[in-house]
């Protein structure tokens, strides 16, 4: 197979939660410019309407439902409804992720168990039900959205419940990869450093002092941008990275190098 075919995904189905708006709308259109259909489950549903409309504009068929990652029943009904539509499910993007800046001593156990949720449960829901379609299908790709967070403890914000629930996403992929590579199911994550998204922005401008410790820091000497985890998602997502899984790669301009 000539190389540059092997990153086509033509006639593919991904999922990608949490899609509505930042990473994971620019990774889901990435996967819709290489042919995939996509699926966006999202909290925010009206979001997820707009952005499955915008990125159908790229010739591809799209869904946005409203789906909660934290809820089973919610999630089973997600993969119910995409296979309904699109028969299979050949990717699962799992992006949708919540962050609480709050002292781990003041945490209040409903903030921790939140983010924990979201970041980590939701993972783990998402993940085993398009894994319950995919081995018996031929298999898929799992790309699981960690952070750089998941290797270092950020500073100035303090966030306990992110960085660990991150540190158990790059630990089940792992363990995912080991129990699902029989069924021919690679999983792999991605551990984004610091992505210039309207969030991030927001909060850098009005906390000034944090581009001391967040971008000053990076060898590459700025944030990244959402479609720079494109080239990753589609990589992770073909046949070019057939021989690879439980792999964890880190995209954050060379930040955790020191």
């Amino acid at each position: 197979m000539n190389t540059l075919n092997k990153f086509k995904l033509e006639n593919k189905t991904a999922i990608v939660t949490g899609a509505a708006r930042g990473l994971g709308k620019a990774m889901a259109a990435g996967l819709a410019e290489a042919g995939t259909n996509i699926v966006i489950p999202d909290i925010n549903y009206k979001g997820a309407q707009e952005a499955a409309a915008e990125i159908s504009e790229l010739g591809v068929d799209t869904m946005p439902l409203e789906t909660d990652v934290t809820d089973e029943h919610s999630v089973k009904k997600m993969a119910e409804k995409t296979l309904k539509k699109f028969d299979k499910i050949d990717i699962l993007i799992n992006n949708a992720g919540i962050v609480v800046h709050e002292p781990a001593e003041e945490m209040s156990k409903k903030d921790w168990e939140e983010v924990i949720n979201v970041n980590l449960t939701g993972v783990f829901l998402c993940s085993q039900a398009a894994a319950n379609n995919m081995k018996e299908n031929d298999g898929g790709s799992i790309i699981n959205i960690a952070s750089m967070s998941g290797y270092i403890v950020n500073f100035p914000q303090p966030q306990i419940s992110y960085n660990t629930s991150k540190a158990g996403v790059i630990q089940m992929t792992k363990s995912q990869a080991a129990e699902w590579a029989k069924y021919n199911i690679r999983v792999n994550a991605i551990a984004p450093g610091y992505m210039k998204t309207d969030m991030t922005k927001k909060y850098v401008d009005n906390n000034p002092e944090v581009k001391e410790h967040w971008i000053d820091p990076i060898p590459m000497k700025r944030m990244g941008k959402p479609e720079e985890l494109q080239g990753t998602v589609v990589y992770l997502a073909s046949q070019s990275s057939s021989y690879m899984t439980g792999h964890t790669l880190v995209l954050d301009g060379g930040y955790t190098l020191y």
